[in-house]
């Protein structure tokens, strides 16, 4: 039977099968020229796809089998929307429909993009289905205003959507993580490797390109209807100002980070799967870029720094020979550690920090405000490190996963410019919020995270098993017997800082030792009790019980306990030491626990006063010999680096002296606002004596993290040290998984 006639009895097949509706109002056309590449068409991906075969087969999961029919029926499907042309005889009908249409086609799209994300669209979050809709809906939009063309709309927009999730597809094939905007910036990195990568379709790939083909096809075939000029006007009109309007708010103000649209920074993986490529790929597209404060210029840095330094009574700095003392220098930021009593009335049934509550001696302590509640940690973690504010930039940003990709000034330089060793302990995956990386750049010497502690392979069992704590205590309990290593299914602080003992004791003792340790033990989820957790501490002053709340306070009477055995263990050291511990941010528990503590109604409409409140944890300054007690009512993260600098009396960069001085006119600069030495409460958007100051400060952090050809090295680094990135020593432990 030749071509021509095998497809005039399917154009016979849909005139005979067609309702007298659709045959009054349609009309099936073909031509022989669209037969023929109809024809080529079919063959060519039914080839591709049964020479691709065993890339379904080969899959576990149930619905290979129904993917595979699928991916072998889609070139017939093919071969006939080439083939046949609908039209639509109905003018007014027409017109109504490719508006219609284009509203429709996004589900298509979606479809495209999450096979690519391995993400079925009917396993979408509501929230994730809409960003993404709307994303599609608004691409379409924008070249429909500038073109009026329907057929541009899908031709312009989808190839591009469907290159970027290709990348994505292969990239989180080949190194796990997600395709972000940012790694623009390495793609002659990723061109010098590429070759030794497999580019062999995938399944998603390969199922994914017949939806592309299918939508190229409707997009050559689809016609713009000639519209009268004030439709035009009006449609073009509203798709402009439509886009517009949600791109100026997504992009220029904070109005959807507020309300929880933004990337998952500490997971990007889980955001991807959650919320849709496409969504989060554009999410992070708002934080690529950091935009020059007003009246930037690096020839004025030094200036800037001079100022604050030389104002009023000038502080005493150490020696700058090498005959000062180098204590050795500890600095623990705890997860989620916070007194919970700065909101307001609490009461428990004990004191769940008592140890923290006694110390005074030998004790620097007070109220640190941090720029973030209940998640976020690494942008604490960054304040700290750096001494830069997390204020200055962009709202919702990660400083972490977005703006470190360079070697950078940090309390690290300044210690290793002095001799010091660095050691990082995290006891939780390495690559969460991009340690690896960032701590290559901060120049840590040595950096142990789980990997390092564990064999993963039982977190990887506990997660496919429910994550049920107690099936993991009882695998720890059977690999690493007398461990004593969880509190639920982290690793408690008293393990944790039995680890950074251990490296102590096996430090090069010919320099002096250096470590930054961020615990897990207190990370949110204070749902599920455990056999390895003593509840032991419950609020007496609110209503009713919190579960929650009471969970996370015996976590926290955890974790004075395991702090009052690090203390005590180095009261005992010969070596003049130097501990600072500080909790990273409030924990995420229930609203109505902490609108009761504060003696509010709700949370949404809190003074700056109150709001301040909620970004408060404690710190502690302790050392192991006599230095000034104090007690600091405010201080903001960002300083408290420069503090412990102070406090052990080592050199300090000009940028150290620089904070300090400035922490004495503004205690407090954070993201809600700031608070001056008069205790009075300022917002971002108030009009203050202190504007100068802060632009001055967000010029300074400028030049340190984004203008690096003219980072004023001698602001930021002592003398002679040359920044570098590190190349950090692995771990070795008989349980780490390889």
């Amino acid at each position: 039977m030749s071509l021509g006639k095998t497809w005039n009895r399917v154009l016979d097949f849909f005139r005979i099968k067609t309702p007298d509706f659709f045959k009054a109002n349609f009309e099936l056309t073909s031509t022989k020229r669209s037969k023929i590449i109809g024809s080529v068409i079919c063959l060519v991906t039914l080839i591709a796809v049964i020479l691709d075969v065993n890339a379904y087969i080969s899959q576990d999961f149930s619905s290979k089998w129904l993917l595979l029919a699928f991916a072998l029926f889609c070139p017939f499907i093919l071969g006939i929307c080439a083939a046949f042309s609908v039209t639509i005889k109905n003018g007014m009908f027409n017109k109504v429909w490719h508006m219609i249409f284009m509203l429709l086609m996004p589900f298509v799209t979606i479809t495209m993009t999450e096979c690519l994300n391995d993400v079925f669209i009917y396993d979408m979050t509501y929230l994730g289905f809409l960003g993404n809709y709307l994303l599609v809906i608004i691409m379409y939009f924008v070249v429909f205003t500038l073109t009026g063309s329907f057929r541009l709309s899908y031709l312009i927009v989808n190839p591009i959507l469907f290159g970027l999730a290709v990348a994505h597809s292969y990239i989180m094939d080949f190194r796990g993580t997600p395709f972000l905007p940012m790694d623009f910036l390495s793609i002659g990195t990723a061109a010098g490797v590429a070759n030794t990568y497999n580019f062999t379709p995938t399944y998603k790939v390969m199922t994914a390109s017949l939806i592309f083909i299918f939508i190229i096809i409707i997009g050559v075939k689809t016609k713009t209807p000639k519209y009268n000029l004030l439709t035009k006007i009006i449609s073009r009109a509203f798709t402009g100002t439509f886009s517009a309007v949600l791109l100026i708010l997504f992009y220029f103000t904070s109005f959807f980070a507020d309300m929880g649209v933004k990337p998952d920074f500490w997971n990007q993986t889980r955001g991807y799967h959650n919320y849709g490529f496409a969504f989060n790929f554009f999410c992070n597209t708002k934080y690529l870029y950091m935009s020059q404060p007003n009246n930037y210029n690096p020839d004025k840095i030094k200036d800037y720094v001079s100022s604050v330094v030389d104002s009023g009574d000038s502080s005493e700095t150490p020696s700058t020979d090498d005959d000062y003392t180098k204590p050795n220098i500890i600095c623990i930021m705890n997860e989620s550690l916070s007194d919970l009593s700065v909101l307001g009335n609490l009461t428990t049934n004990e004191d769940y920090m008592p140890f923290m509550h006694s110390l005074t001696e030998n004790t620097i302590k007070g109220n640190l405000y941090v720029p973030v509640i209940g998640s976020g940690t690494s942008n604490t973690e960054f304040e700290f490190i750096t001494g830069h504010s997390t204020a200055f930039l962009p709202s919702g940003s990660n400083a972490y996963m977005l703006y470190i990709k360079n070697p950078i000034a940090s309390i690290v330089s300044t210690l290793e410019a002095q001799g010091y060793s660095s050691f990082a302990l995290h006891p939780y995956y390495a690559e969460g919020w991009d340690r690896t990386s960032v701590y290559n750049y901060l120049g840590f010497n040595n950096f142990m995270s789980l990997e390092d502690i564990i064999d993963v392979s039982f977190m990887r069992e506990y997660k496919s098993n429910g994550s049920n704590p107690d099936f993991l205590q009882s695998l720890i309990d059977q690999y690493y017997p007398g461990s004593n290593m969880l509190i639920r299914q982290y690793v408690s602080d008293s393990y944790d800082y039995r680890l950074l003992i251990e490296d102590y004791e096996n430090r090069d003792t010919s320099v002096p030792y250096f470590a930054f340790n961020v615990t897990m033990q207190n990370h949110g989820g204070y749902t599920t009790s455990c056999v390895n957790f003593d509840e032991c501490i419950y609020a007496t002053s609110v209503s009713k019980n919190y579960n929650k709340a009471n969970k996370y306070l015996s976590l926290v009477k955890a974790s004075d306990d395991a702090f009052k055995e690090l203390v005590e263990y180095f009261s005992n050291v010969d070596e003049p030491t130097v501990i600072c511990m500080f909790g990273d941010h409030q924990p995420s528990i229930e609203t109505d626990f902490i609108a009761e503590v504060m003696g509010v109604d709700n949370l949404s409409n809190l003074t700056p006063e109150q709001e301040q409140l909620r970004h408060v944890t404690p710190f502690f300054i302790w050392a192991n010999y006599d230095i000034e007690e104090k007690q600091i009512d405010k201080l903001s993260a960002n300083y408290l680096s420069s503090l412990v600098l102070e406090t052990a009396g080592v050199k300090l960069t000009e940028y150290n002296k620089y904070l300090l001085k400035l922490s004495e006119t503004l205690p407090v600069i954070d993201t809600v606002g700031y608070i001056d030495n008069e205790n009075n409460y300022y917002k971002w958007s108030d009009v203050s004596p202190y504007s100068h100051l802060l632009e001055e400060y967000e010029n300074i952090q400028y030049n340190s993290i984004f203008d690096q050809k003219n980072t004023k090295s001698d602001v930021f680094y002592l003398d002679g040290y040359v920044p570098q990135a590190a190349e950090p020593e692995e771990n070795s432990s008989s349980g780490a998984d390889e």
